[in-house]
């Protein structure tokens, strides 16, 4: 891809949001390492519902691989994310605790000219959900992959966050959260009428109130050999109940195909256990259930509000038209779910 000034390979009459960004990065550069002259190699990944990622590479004596986490130019309908500052300070909180986690080098500044966002280091691993579930070189990885991530939830919600300013999710304002966001940006579903319903008539006691990850589930779970090496998108950070978090990573769009609840990958059951061994407190039952449920519909409105991302002009891409046509797939979900049963 194009690089800024100071790199190799610019057309100089080019002129696009790229290089102004690639431009903007390169200006930064020494501020990111010793005699850094610049930036290469800028190219945005694939993935990501709502931030831009953007890999590139630092020039110089000693060339390095950074990302670029960034918020688009134009707001998205329904989207009510952190910050990426508090962001990145979360990041920090997270791997002082000892969660696997990218190290941030840089905030981005209003006059720096490369947007809201931040800078960090590339960490290797594979996010693909469907491409975790089948590598042989991480078989050892998967079969570890429910408790290491009871284990490193246990320690997000011990992180206390300071002064940072977070919101305050209880099972009841994300009820209502749904119920608003269903009337606003989706259409009459019967199955999604029903989910809620039956959310509003079973819901869980209130445990004391934690830090939550908010998105934590494969797909932001970055694997190697090794198991999990990084915790990644914090932008749905918040004070809540714990079990959202543990009943997140089991929604049945985050198995990709596998078997096994947890991410596809293993049962429930050790995920639990090694979350309350390690000090993550008692796990109650219905609670996660509940919550489950909760975030099958939760993700069925999500992928409302981005056919709302679509009509408003915010993003036309393909993937996002994609996502938006998968709402029946979460009705089939929510079916499985009120009558107890694994799809």
């Amino acid at each position: 891809m194009s690089a800024a000034s100071g790199a190799t390979g610019v057309a100089p009459a080019e002129t696009s949001p790229e290089r102004t960004l690639a431009e903007a990065l390169s200006r930064l550069a020494p501020r990111l390492a010793t005699g850094a002259t610049g930036v290469a190699d800028l190219v945005r990944l694939s993935g990501g519902a709502s931030q831009e990622t953007w890999a590139f590479r630092l020039t110089g004596p000693q060339p390095r691989d950074l990302i670029l986490r960034r918020r688009p130019d134009q707001a998205r309908p329904g989207k009510e994310d952190l910050p990426l500052a508090t962001e990145a300070a979360m990041i920090r909180l997270a791997a002082a605790r000892g969660v696997p986690e990218p190290r941030v080098l840089h905030v981005l500044a209003p006059d720096e000219g490369a947007g809201e966002g931040f800078i960090m280091t590339r960490v290797e691993g594979e996010t693909i959900g469907p491409k975790i579930l089948k590598a042989p070189e991480l078989e050892t990885a998967r079969e570890k992959f429910a408790p290491q991530c009871g284990r490193i939830l246990a320690a997000i919600h011990a992180i206390e966050p300071g002064d940072l300013k977070l919101e305050t999710r209880t099972a009841e304002s994300t009820l209502k959260k749904m119920v608003d966001d269903h009337a606003e940006f989706g259409q009459d579903r019967p199955v999604f009428e029903l989910a809620l319903r039956w959310l509003a008539q079973n819901m869980p006691e209130t445990p004391p109130l934690r830090l939550c990850h908010g998105d934590f589930r494969l797909g932001n779970l970055m694997m190697d050999e090794t198991g999990v090496n990084a915790v990644l998108d914090w932008e749905g950070c918040h004070i809540g109940d714990p079990h959202a978090d543990l009943a997140w990573l089991c929604v049945g769009s985050w198995r990709f195909g596998g078997e096994q609840p947890v991410g596809g990958m293993g049962p429930r059951e050790e995920l639990w256990e090694a979350y309350e061994a390690a000090g993550g407190g008692w796990v109650d039952r219905h609670a996660a259930r509940w919550w489950e449920v909760a975030g099958n519909l939760r993700w069925g409105v999500i992928i409302e509000w981005m056919g709302g991302w679509i009509r408003a002009g915010a993003d036309a891409s393909v993937e996002r038209h994609v996502i938006a046509r998968r709402a029946s797939e979460i009705e089939l979900l929510l079916l499985a779910d009120l009558t107890g049963r694994e799809i």
